[in-house]
């Protein structure tokens, strides 16, 4: 199926569910119950949004004189009589037939509709008629579900009661029923084996029953019937070793089987959870440029990352908002073109669309070098709604935040790209839906940014591992566009740094560039962990957001795909550490931020390491390679105590780690290495973080031992309890930092 065929595939789900919701509205209208006017017009908007999306004008205007309406009623222009609740049904229904007849070729959308909600719209407004519910004709049954996809039984969401449906292929659920019947065939196989180890164990019991009776006989057995009675053993167990080896083998084959029938259902759950961007926001950039020729202005638009693969649900979720914010940059960013050329832009507005994933998160920007954010406008319409205090003197920040507040615009009319005032709020609404947050960013010299910041459900990512320090870590395998060698022969010094010139290639067009190097291991703040003179040649050309630099680290491992879960709540430096995976069962590693890495890089604060020498980056807290303090980490989370660990040890401090607090506790006690300070969480299994620094404050070999509580308790009764109790300093996630963690210990050491 083409990328046209899943989009129409897509709408023709979507817009039922559009139809669906207005017909409910309007029928609780009928019955004399509350309707959402503002949830109706707001679908007849998505429904306008999608049909051009899919490049389908009939249904666009239906939708767009349905949306005015709308409006109208929903401000009390217009009422509900009985002309306007008929020509709604009338549009709803013509568009209802327009897309169930689009398999059959290209239909026609019959005029009539437009006629009716021209009429309505035109004419003068009559009184409101009591609408007999009997009376109205009930909305016609909704098309069969196409053979191509299927909607399983939605779940509430949980902000305001409405219902998402997840809109899935019949051929992936086809694939994920064959999948689980390949593993149910695998498991019955099991029972076999369960049965043959039964027979084993009667077997066994013979065995033992008859070697219990030859011991228990008084009187010697003559040779001949001792040899038999042993012949009859040894062939019993021979007959059991057999069998033994053939469910061994047995159990194993099951085993691969039930392994790859596993691996399958994951795959094609994935598949059903995973698709790529492409597929909710493909045809945007079409839809902009028509819109842009419908208004007379020149757009060029530039797509990035649609083929990133995100959950199809968030997909769905996303679709309206992000639409809202091109015709938005479209609408708000445009300028005449004499106005462009003076400032010396192209005549035509360029608009950046790119969708990327930044370890657990998921960032959509739209970037345009149109006129920006009018802050001046934006202050004005915000005094004139009350969004500003009288003697308010707000930042720039403050403004632009202004812009997501619900029926906001500082559009000087309504046309079929801006003016209604509600894009950017349903950004907001949906952003706030999704766990995450939108920012409008002025964009130096010129224009704007939109970019919304979205957490990503655990996903399966493709990955390099390298090594940095002594320490795995990970880099989305998108990021790395190449791997080199580079010794230092190769290498050049611009500023005291090392840079190397290597090609890149940019469309068809071959490009040298000289490129600073910088160590890993300096950009997380790792000990440096090759010996003097030794330097490694592993380089990867490292690219995001259209920036590059040279990342040295001291070994690759390996590209895998694996889960990525959020970064660790406390210890995380939010400007490198998108995200955590664990390899094998317990090892976690932090997946790191190209971007980040690349600003970092690029930071005159670094300090590079020089060649031939062993050095550490002082502006992480490291300290002086005499200097060896053993702090002993007590946390039951894996990710966290691993944090930590390498934080302190990239700080020159030794480290040990331990589960919970009764298992310090009993280390502290074995003695078995001296420990001068304790970092402790407090929410832990058998022995808390209170529990532990109360029954070291009771011994007296340890009643002066520093303790830190760090924990996500960050009430004050909880920090009062901690204190009381012994501990030295308390610190919450909340305020972590890494340098503060560091500066505590450093005091109390």
């Amino acid at each position: 199926m083409d990328i046209r065929q899943q989009l129409l595939a897509a709408f023709e789900a979507e817009h039922r569910e559009h139809l669906d919701a207005i017909r409910s509205g309007l029928a609780a209208a009928a019955d004399g119950r509350p309707a959402d006017w503002n949830d109706i017009f707001r679908r007849a908007h998505s429904l306008k949004g999608a049909s051009r999306a899919v490049d389908l004008p009939p249904v666009e205007a239906v939708a767009h004189r349905l949306e005015s309406l709308f409006e109208r009623i929903k401000g009390g222009e217009r009422v509900l009589d009985r002309d306007a609740l008929a020509a709604i049904h009338l549009a709803l229904d013509r568009i209802e037939a327009f897309v169930a007849e689009m398999k059959e070729g290209a239909p026609a959308m019959p005029s009539d509709a437009l006629s009716a909600l021209d009429r309505c719209l035109t004419g003068s407004p009559s009184a409101p008629i009591p609408v007999d519910p009997s009376a109205i004709e009930p909305p016609p049954p909704s098309a069969a579900v196409p053979s191509s996809s299927v909607e399983p039984t939605a779940e509430p969401a949980a902000d305001a009661g409405r219902q998402t449906v997840l809109r899935v292929p019949a051929a992936a659920v086809e694939a994920l029923m064959g999948a689980t019947h390949g593993l149910a065939n695998a498991l019955a196989g099991q029972n076999a084996i369960g049965d043959g180890l039964a027979g084993l164990a009667t077997a066994a019991a013979g065995i033992r029953k008859r070697v219990e009776a030859m011991r228990s006989e008084t009187r010697p057995q003559d040779p001949q019937r001792a040899r038999a009675d042993l012949g009859e053993v040894e062939a019993a167990l021979s007959v059991v070793m057999r069998d033994a080896l053939d469910l061994v083998r047995r159990h194993r084959s099951g085993a691969s089987a039930i392994g790859t029938a596993s691996a399958r259902i994951r795959e094609e759950a994935e598949r059903l959870a995973l698709v790529p961007a492409e597929t909710a926001f493909g045809g945007f950039a079409r839809a902009l440029r028509d819109m842009a020729r419908e208004d007379g202005r020149e757009v060029e638009v530039t797509v990035r990352g649609l083929e990133l693969p995100v959950e199809r649900a968030m997909l769905q979720a996303l679709r309206d908002p992000v639409l809202h914010v091109l015709r938005n940059a479209l609408g708000h960013g445009a300028e005449p073109p004499e106005m462009r050329r003076r400032s010396g832009k192209p005549e035509a507005l360029a608009i950046l669309f790119e969708v990327e994933a930044r370890g657990s998160r998921l960032v959509i920007g739209v970037h345009d070098d149109g006129r920006g954010p009018d802050l001046p406008a934006i202050e004005a319409r915000g005094r004139e709604r009350g969004l500003l205090a009288p003697d308010e003197a707000p930042d720039p920040e403050r403004l632009l935040a202004l812009v997501f507040e619900p029926g906001f615009s500082t559009a000087q009319g309504v046309d079929t790209l801006s003016g209604r005032g509600i894009g950017l709020a349903v950004v907001a609404d949906a952003a706030r839906r999704l766990q995450g947050n939108v920012r409008l960013i002025p964009r130096e010299p010129y224009g704007a940014s939109l970019v919304m910041n979205l957490p990503l459900s655990a996903a399966r990512r493709p990955l390099l591992l390298v090594e940095a320090g002594g320490a795995t870590y990970a880099l989305p395998s998108a990021a790395a566009e190449r791997l080199l060698r580079v010794d230092a022969g190769d290498l050049d010094t611009v500023a005291g740094r090392p840079v190397a010139r290597v090609g890149v290639r940019e469309g068809e067009t071959e490009t040298a560039l000289t490129l600073p190097i910088a160590e890993l291991g300096d950009l997380v703040g790792a000990a440096a962990s090759r010996g003097d003179g030794e330097h490694s040649p592993h380089v990867i050309l490292l690219r995001s957001a259209g920036r590059r630099c040279l990342l040295r680290v001291d070994a690759l491992q390996d590209v895998r795909t694996l889960l990525v879960l959020p970064a660790p709540a406390i210890g995380a430096d939010p400007g490198l550490i998108v995200g955590t995976v664990v390899l094998g069962s317990e090892t976690p590693v932090l997946v790191l931020d190209p971007e980040g890495l690349i600003a970092r890089a690029e930071s005159p604060a670094l300090r590079p390491r020089a060649f031939g020498t062993k050095a550490y980056v002082a502006d992480h807290g490291t300290m002086p390679e005499t200097r060896r303090s053993t702090i002993l980490v007590v946390d039951d989370s894996i990710t966290t105590r691993t944090l930590e660990k390498s934080i302190l040890e990239a700080a020159g401090y030794r480290v040990v780690v331990c589960v919970d607090g009764q298992d310090a506790l009993d280390r502290l006690r074995a003695e078995i290495e001296p420990v001068d300070l304790v970092l402790a969480d407090v929410e832990m299994p058998r022995l808390d973080g209170f529990g532990l620094v109360k029954a070291l404050r009771a011994d007296t070999a340890f009643a002066a031992l520093p303790v830190i509580l760090m924990t996500s308790r960050g009430a004050s009764e909880d920090v009062a309890r901690g204190l009381e109790l012994g501990a030295d300093a308390y610190l919450t996630k909340q305020k972590f930092d890494q340098r503060e963690l560091l500066d505590t210990v450093g005091q109390l050491l």
